[in-house]
């Protein structure tokens, strides 16, 4: 299975960036996990910004992907149907999911609008550096259930 990551700036927090390392490498025994590091809109104002971003999201896409966008208003899954749900695009879809992650000023109307599903990690409000990490732990649990792993319990 493919999983890109489509996310608007890199991860400046080096202690971040390690765990995000740390859930790509054991990724790795499941899926082709690929970060695509998108440039942050320079307008400060968020409309303005996720214009700019908007574009270079658009530029990315890929139409035989299953794309998921994450956003705070999006639905809200168990982890078990998170699993549930990579099981079916990896056994009966293309076998690629492409998962969208805005930046500070969260996702243009139109991005969320070209995605198959919008998805929320929670009702609170995370930086968009903690979401990637949040976003590979998950997809390492769900493969782990998949895999009949001990590391969900």
């Amino acid at each position: 299975m493919r999983i890109q990551i489509l996310q608007i700036a890199k991860t400046k927090e080096t202690a971040i960036a390690e765990l995000e390392a740390e859930y790509e490498k054991r990724l790795g025994a499941f899926a082709q996990i690929e970060n695509c590091i998108l440039p942050a809109g320079k307008k400060d104002e968020r409309e303005a910004a996720q214009l700019e971003e908007k574009e270079v999201f658009f530029k990315k896409l890929d139409r035989d992907s299953r794309i998921i966008a994450l956003d705070g208003r999006g639905k809200q899954l168990t982890t078990e149907e998170f699993a549930e749900l990579l099981r079916k695009e990896r056994d009966f879809g293309t076998g690629r999911i492409q998962f969208l992650i805005g930046g500070s000023h969260g996702l243009h109307p139109d991005v969320l609008a070209a995605a198959h599903q919008i998805l929320s990690l929670s009702k609170m409000t995370f930086t968009h550096e903690m979401v990637r990490v949040f976003l590979k732990e998950q997809i390492y649990r769900a493969f782990t259930i998949l895999a009949g792993k001990k590391y969900h319990k």
